[in-house]
């Protein structure tokens, strides 16, 4: 077995394309440098190229490149470099680097020296542990979205009303995707709640997080309860932890088993059965905010979408705009993520434009990148346009930014309905005025791929 100085370990909330290209720039990276490093990735399909217990005690140190749980507790006694995905990709060569120099803080379950603390605290922040542990419950909930959304919308295929018996247009096979379509929307809530306390408390935090989301759904609060109740839950339970650490050994089992999971549902059930009427008001009030910028402001919220989606390209404010979106798709409304999609798609589009008009201006693996990211963009995959922007990012990105917002405003405007979060052009069957939906991502795209290339170009003839 080859023995690896370096390990990693990548994952992004989504699974798709953040997860496999922080793991090639790390490979990338390393082989500059001449060393071996084994990357095990956190995909939407699950773990891939695992690291053995041997290869983990061998290698010299560890960096997590993630915005989502990768179990880093195996990784007890190891120097370990911690950041988000985002990093992994954009930072690739100065992780190497700080890895083979010693940076790093060891895990907490061994003891460090108060500088080595310090640094962990840094590296650890509440910001960056609040939107791990909370993209954790998303990576796991979207499957449930996806997989719900595009049976009910295919339903619909058969007329608005085929799953309602009363009426004319009723069709049994349709009333079964229907069905089959709303009990897998139905789990949106409990799984994301579940998987946030787990995240936060690893498995005693799974059954009582999604007891709460369970209790979060049935009281109406929306994914916003679902939220609540995933980091109370989590919460709950290390609080038990440490309450009944004192407790002999001997009853570890007995603490998991019984005393953990009942305490916990107990105290998270009753609290949220408290909260649920207060939240379940707050949630229906930013429903009807966002319908009426719909309805009354399409080129408010479209400006609005539009940049939060181009801005970080499947960062955090995107994947702010990204879950309002699929929370909305799972409550009813169709529309808001008709302009999310269409300004996620957008980015990558602008960057095939920009090297099929202004090629000659632009590098052979740069106009490759753009003509492969015409696929990536019609399948909602937005991170294919990431390298464009790191290597210019104040030119690039408000063009992108701009290309998304005439894409997103010209949706609302549209009034386009995308019943699916994910899956681009391949959704095309179920959307509601498709052809109308091409047209605005096409022509935010084109302006944007314009101005990319005349910016190209610029660049190019200065040089």
């Amino acid at each position: 077995m080859a023995k690896y100085r370096l390990i990693a370990a990548t994952g992004c909330p989504t699974g798709i394309a953040h997860t496999y290209m922080a793991q090639e720039a790390l490979e990338q990276a390393a082989k500059k440098k001449g060393i071996t490093i084994k990357v095990e990735t956190h995909g939407q399909v699950g773990v891939e190229n695992r690291l053995t217990d041997q290869e983990i005690i061998e290698a010299e140190a560890v960096i997590i490149a993630a915005d989502k749980d990768v179990q880093p507790e195996r990784f007890a006694g190891k120097r370990i470099i911690d950041v988000s995905v985002s990093k992994g990709i954009k930072e690739a060569d100065q992780l190497i680097a700080a890895a083979l120099n010693g940076e790093g803080v060891i895990s907490e379950k061994i003891e460090m020296a108060e500088g080595d603390k310090e640094k962990q605290h840094a590296q650890q922040s509440v910001g960056h542990s609040i939107y791990k542990n909370l993209m954790n419950g998303v990576s796991h909930m979207l499957p449930f979205v996806v997989s719900g959304g595009v049976l009910i919308a295919i339903s619909f295929l058969w007329g608005i009303y085929s799953a309602d018996p009363a009426n004319a247009q009723y069709n049994e096979f349709a009333a079964s995707l229907n069905r089959i379509g709303g009990f897998a929307m139905s789990m949106m809530v409990p799984v994301l709640s579940a998987f946030i306390a787990e995240g936060i408390a690893k498995r005693p935090g799974l059954v009582v997080g999604f007891v709460g989301g369970l209790i979060a759904s049935d009281g109406g609060t929306g994914f916003l309860g679902g939220i609540i109740s995933g980091f109370l839950a989590g919460y709950v339970v290390l609080g038990l932890i440490k309450a009944l650490q004192p407790l002999p050994k001997t009853l570890d089992g007995l603490k998991a088993i019984f005393l953990y999971p009942v305490l916990g549902v107990l105290i998270t059930g009753l609290i949220m059965t408290v909260i649920s009427g207060p939240m379940a008001s707050i949630n229906e009030g930013m429903m009807d905010f966002l319908a009426g910028f719909e309805n009354s402001s399409p080129l408010v919220l479209g400006v609005i979408v539009g940049c939060m989606c181009a801005f970080d390209m499947g960062g955090p404010i995107n994947k702010a705009a990204y879950v309002t979106g699929t929370a909305l798709l799972a409550q009813g409304n169709t529309s808001f993520m008709a302009g999310v999609s269409a300004a996620c798609i957008a980015p990558p589009l602008i960057t095939g434009f920009a090297v099929l008009l202004f090629g000659k201006y632009f590098e052979p693996n740069e106009k490759n990148a753009g003509l492969v990211n015409i696929i990536l963009g019609s399948t909602h995959i937005t991170e294919g346009a990431i390298p464009f922007a790191a290597k210019d990012p104040l030119r690039v990105l408000p063009i992108m930014m701009l290309g998304s917002s005439i894409a997103a405003v010209l949706t609302y405007f549209f009034r386009v309905q995308v019943p699916a979060p994910h899956g681009g052009f391949l959704v095309l069957p179920v959307v509601t005025h498709g052809l109308l939906w091409i047209l605005a991502i096409l022509a935010g795209s084109i302006v944007g791929g314009v101005l990319l290339g005349l910016v190209q170009k610029r660049k190019s003839l200065s040089v």
